[in-house]
Formats: structure tokens, sequence, C-alpha cells
């Protein structure tokens, strides 16, 4: 496998990276990147190293990094995770205020302990930090309940103080959100199973509309919906598809998110290296933020109008005249 880390790869921009991703050679990992300068997306890192960790430290590689910011990729974890040999010239400091390292959640335990860490280290008021840990929790939530993935949750973090936004990533290489969709719903190809996947109401666990106690099929669309609110990006890939939330436009007052992700403003495509697992980015602007009781109001008023039009339309019996 092939990665090569660009001097830009945010999510506005992501799909360049993405398409140049290297999968062949599964046994191997070679890392390289611009000589100038490195600045990516905290998923960038997950995925990185959700790779590296799907191979033996032997076999993983890296040209010499020239960059002025091959540091941050230090900072962040990245080799320390991957146990590959680190530049003992780099001065670590404190990442209180600036970002989360590169962390693995295998279980729930893990998760509570990584919520509570967050919210001090980023330095959030609360009503900030209440939409970051619904979107953590669910997310991490997801990779532990249905992805079976073998090297569990990877996750990192960033605030960036120039545009006050936190950017979160979370990677996993278990079994793809097709498979996970096919327990309950036919879809026939990675993005079909990405559009249910953010479809209101719809989960893999059952094709009962709204879907059970545990499994309401809400996570996805409220994630999708909060960053869509913020006016911000959102992406999720899994397979060779992706879609993109793409930002709303600024002459809109009011964003209502849609039932079908496919009538938000937003890109995708399925002409991507085929990726085992899933990948989701998430940008917050916090100076943005709505506050989440209302916030949540919002989306949840969308998500039942939509369970009660499918339920109609399901159970809608035909008229012969």
């Amino acid at each position: 496998m092939k990665i090569y880390l660009p001097n830009s790869a945010f999510l506005g921009n992501i799909d360049p990276f993405l398409k140049k991703m290297d999968f062949s050679h599964p046994k191997q990992l070679n890392i390289s990147a611009n000589k100038q300068w490195i600045s990516i997306h905290p998923v960038v890192l997950c995925m990185v190293a959700a790779l590296g960790l799907q191979v033996n430290p032997k076999n993983i590689s890296s040209e010499k990094l020239e960059a002025k910011s091959k540091h941050y990729l230090q900072r962040m974890g990245l080799f320390t995770l991957l146990n590959f040999p680190t530049d003992k010239t780099i001065i670590e400091h404190e990442s209180a205020g600036r970002f989360i390292p590169l962390t693995r959640i295998t279980n729930s335990a893990g998760l509570t302990a990584f919520i509570s860490e967050i919210v001090p280290l980023l330095h959030v008021e609360p009503k900030q930090a209440e939409p970051l840990k619904y979107i953590i929790s669910e997310l991490v939530r997801n990779v532990l309940e249905h992805a079976e993935s073998k090297s569990a949750a990877i996750v990192s973090a960033q605030y960036y103080q120039k545009s006050n936004t936190i950017r979160f990533g979370i990677v996993d290489t278990g079994v793809g959100i097709k498979k996970t969709i096919n327990n309950a719903y036919p879809a026939s190809t990675h993005l079909e199973a990405i559009q249910l996947a953010l479809t209101p109401g719809i989960t893999g666990t059952t094709q009962r509309i709204g879907g059970t106690e545990y499994n309401a099929g809400a996570g996805l669309f409220f994630i999708k919906s909060i960053a869509q609110v913020n006016r911000e990006f959102f992406m999720i890939y899994s397979g060779n598809a992706m879609y993109k939330l793409l930002k709303s436009e600024p002459r809109l007052k009011k964003i209502v998110p849609h039932g079908d992700p496919f009538q938000d403003r937003h890109s995708k495509g399925e002409d991507y290296p085929a990726w085992q697992g899933t990948v989701v980015g998430v940008d917050m602007a916090l100076d943005k933020t709505k506050e989440f009781t209302g916030l949540l109001d919002l989306i949840g008023g969308v998500y039942l109008k939509e369970i009660k039009e499918r339920k109609k339309e399901k159970y809608r019996k035909p008229r012969f005249i």
C-alpha cells in the first residue's frame, strides 16, 4: 500500500488524496509526503493509522520527511501508534487547546474516557461541547456495535484557532456500510448503501421503519444534519464510494435537512480505491454552533416527519377504480 500526504487535504479538497491511495500489496505500507508542507485533516491521519495497524511495523516504510510541518505527524501520535521510529529531535508540546492525538477506542469504557478528556483538552464551552460529544459517541458506538473491526475505532480531533473550528475524524477497517446495510436492505452498490445509512429511520439491524429501541437509524442522519445546520463539511467513505456534504449557500437564512441525503447540497462518487471499512470526517465551527437542544429539536422534527411519510407510503393501500 502507498499513501502520499499532500500539502493540503481537508474535507473540502480531500478527493485527490483519496483517489491517489494505492491499496495493492496490503502487507506493506509506504508513506510519502509533500517536501514543503503537510497540512491535513485529522481524518487523513486516522486513515493512515488504520492502514498501518494492519501491517507488521517492520513492513512500514517512509521516505525522509523534509517538510517543516513533519513534526505534526509525530505530535499527533502517528508513529507511536504504528510503532514506527520517531524523530528524537522533535520536542513534544502539551496538546491542550489544540488537538486530540490519534487514539484507538476498543470498548465503551474507552469511549467514556475519551469523551471525558476531549472537552478540557480542547477548551470548549459546554454548549459547544455537546454536539461534539454526541457526534463522537454515535460514530464510535457504530464502530463498536456494527463494524467488526479488528483495529476498533481510530479517532482524532484538532482545534483550529483561526477559523474557530474543530475537525474530527473516525476510521475503521471493518465490514463496511454495504455489508451492514445488506443485513436488512438490498443495497446493490456502496453508494446506495451510504445513501440508505444517511436516511433517517433506516438501520442495518431491521427492516422496520424507524428501527428499534436501540438502533433507530438516526445517528448518521443527525451527525450530517448537525454539520449541515452549522454550514460545515461532512464526508463518509466506504468501499469505492464517497459522499460529501457541501457547505450550505450563505444566502440561505434557514437550513432544513432533507430526509434523502442526495437532495442536500453534496458531491458523491463511486470511483475511489475500495476502502475496507468506513471513514467519517466532520467539521464544526464553534461560533456557528446552535444551542444543542434547539438543534436536536429541529433535526428530530425532520426525522419524525420523514419516518411518518415513509410509513404512510409503505402501508398506503392501492385504490382500484
